[in-house]
C-alpha cells in the first residue's frame, strides 16, 4: 500500500542586502531557527539577492548557501538601486508566499510566525507598520512628515511608515509579474493594488551591526519616485501658480508703467524694482522646471522598458535558468 506524499505549503524569506558582512550569516541562521522551531510544518527556502556587494557579503552567502541547501541566493552584476533588486527577488521566490525583510534585523525575525497565521486566515498582504522606531529621532520626525504630505497629495490611500517589510501571497507576486513596471515603487503598488491586507503594528529595532546605507540621495530619490508615481500635485501646482504669477506679473507691470507716465521723474531710474521682480520669476521658474523634469525622467525610465536588473549568478536553484541568460 502506498502512502500519500504530504505537500507541505512553502514560505519563502525574500532578504534584499548590500555590503551586509556582519548580518548574511547571523539572519539566515536565525530565519532557518525560526522556521524549524515555530513553523514546523511549512517546508521553506531563503532567498538573498545581492546589489553588487564591495566587501565579504558574497563570500559568506556563498558558504552559508554550500551548508543550507535551502538558502538560495541571486547575484546582481552591479547595483541596480534599492527599489529594483527587492522588487526583483520577490518575482524569483517559489513559495506559496513570500516574507520579505531586510538584513540588519530591524525587521523583526520573530514576527514571521505571526504573519504566517495572518495569511493562512485569508489575507494575501500582509503589512507590517512600524509605529514605534529606535532609529534616529530626527529622521522618524522627517520620515513621518513625509508620509504626512505624499498622503495629502496622492489620490491613492497611501501606507504610513510601511517600508515593504511583511507578506505577500503568491498570487499577489503574479500581480507584480504581469506590471512591467521599470521603476517599481512596492509601498504605492502595494497601497494601489493591495488586496485582502491587514496590518501589524511593530517596533522598528535599531540595526544589530554595519552602517545604514541610506543617504540624503537614496531618500530624496524614494521620495521622488513615490511623488511622481502616485501625486499630479505638483503639476497642478505648476499650472495654477504660473497662472497667478502671469496675471501678478501683468498688473505689476501695468501699474509701473501708470505710474512711471506720471511720475516720470522718479521712475526713470526704477530699474530696481524690475530686478527683483525679474529674479523672483526666474526662481520660481527654476524650481518648477525642475519638477517638472522629475515627471519627464519618470516617464521617460518607464518608456525606456529597461530590465529590473542582471543577474550574474544563482546559487541553489538547482537547474532553474537566470531569465537574463
Amino acid at each position: 500500500m502506498k502512502m500519500n506524499k504530504v505537500i507541505l505549503k512553502k514560505i519563502s524569506v525574500l532578504i534584499p542586502c548590500y555590503n551586509e558582512e556582519e548580518n548574511v550569516v547571523q539572519i539566515a541562521a536565525a530565519v532557518s531557527n525560526e522556521m524549524e522551531t515555530n513553523l514546523p510544518n511549512y517546508d521553506y527556502e531563503i532567498v538573498f539577492i545581492d546589489n553588487d556587494s564591495k566587501d565579504s557579503t558574497r563570500p559568506l552567502i556563498r558558504e552559508v548557501c554550500r551548508r543550507n541547501p535551502k538558502v538560495k541566493a541571486i547575484f546582481n552584476v552591479k547595483n541596480f538601486g534599492q527599489f529594483n533588486s527587492p522588487y526583483y527577488g520577490l518575482q524569483q521566490t517559489t513559495g506559496n508566499c513570500t516574507i520579505l525583510m531586510c538584513c540588519d534585523f530591524q525587521d523583526p525575525v520573530e514576527m514571521i510566525p505571526l504573519l504566517v497565521k495572518e495569511w493562512e486566515k485569508g489575507a494575501k498582504i500582509v503589512s507590517c507598520i512600524k509605529t514605534k522606531s529606535k532609529e534616529n529621532p530626527i529622521m522618524r520626525f522627517f520620515r513621518t512628515f513625509y508620509y504626512k504630505i505624499i498622503k495629502k497629495m496622492s489620490s491613492i490611500e497611501q501606507i504610513e511608515h510601511f517600508t515593504g517589510f511583511g507578506l505577500y501571497d503568491k498570487s499577489f507576486i503574479d500581480v507584480l509579474k504581469n506590471l512591467d513596471d521599470p521603476t517599481p515603487f512596492l509601498r504605492g503598488i502595494v497601497a494601489e493594488l493591495g488586496y485582502k491586507r491587514v496590518s501589524i503594528e511593530y517596533t522598528q529595532a535599531k540595526r544589530r551591526a554595519g552602517k545604514t546605507k541610506n543617504n540624503f540621495m537614496s531618500l530624496f530619490e524614494a521620495a521622488m519616485l513615490s511623488f511622481t508615481s502616485y501625486t499630479k500635485v505638483g503639476m497642478h501646482l505648476v499650472t495654477i501658480i504660473g497662472f497667478i504669477l502671469a496675471i501678478l506679473s501683468t498688473l505689476v507691470g501695468l501699474v509701473y508703467l501708470v505710474l512711471k507716465l506720471i511720475y516720470w521723474d522718479r521712475f526713470s531710474a526704477g530699474i530696481m524694482p524690475m530686478m527683483i521682480g525679474l529674479f523672483f520669476l526666474n526662481a520660481v521658474e527654476l524650481v518648477f522646471i525642475g519638477l517638472v523634469g522629475e515627471y519627464v525622467m519618470s516617464v521617460n525610465t518607464r518608456i525606456m522598458k529597461r530590465p529590473l536588473v542582471i543577474e550574474e549568478e544563482r546559487i541553489n536553484f538547482e537547474s532553474e535558468k537566470s531569465p537574463t541568460e
